[in-house]
């Protein structure tokens, strides 16, 4: 495998905790909630604003991070397969591609994306 010319950028979390905050933050938190305010009005349990209001604030905070998190791992990058280069020589263009994991990892995806790594000095894609 060729280096890329570009530092590693890695996400915030990995895949398992974001999923596990995520499910947190858009599920669970709010359906605690939502129970707990629904439960204290029937059964007359203490504190029911307090509760609520607290799971409110913390799901806020958590979804807040999650947002963080989101936009570190678009900066990053864990969403690419690798990377087209494209290099120029005085003959012609020449494209290779460089793989961020060995190639059998691939065959199972759906899909996968690659960053364009152009050191040509022009965009590769003319459209006349």
């Amino acid at each position: 495998m060729g280096e890329s010319s570009h530092a590693v950028k890695r996400p915030l979390l990995n895949d398992s905790k974001y999923n596990a905050l995520k499910q947190s933050v858009t599920i669970i938190l709010p359906a605690v909630g939502a129970l707990y305010f629904a439960l204290a009005q029937i059964w007359n349990l203490p504190k029911s604003e307090e509760v609520v209001g607290s799971i409110a604030s913390l799901n806020t905070f958590l979804g807040m991070l999650l947002g963080v998190s989101t936009k570190s791992y678009n900066k990053s990058d864990a969403k690419y397969a690798g990377a087209l280069v494209v290099r120029e020589t005085e003959e012609k263009k020449i494209f290779a591609l460089e793989l961020n994991e060995e190639p059998e990892k691939l065959e199972n995806k759906d899909e996968v994306t690659f960053r364009i790594e152009n050191d040509t000095g022009s965009n590769p894609i003319v459209t006349e």
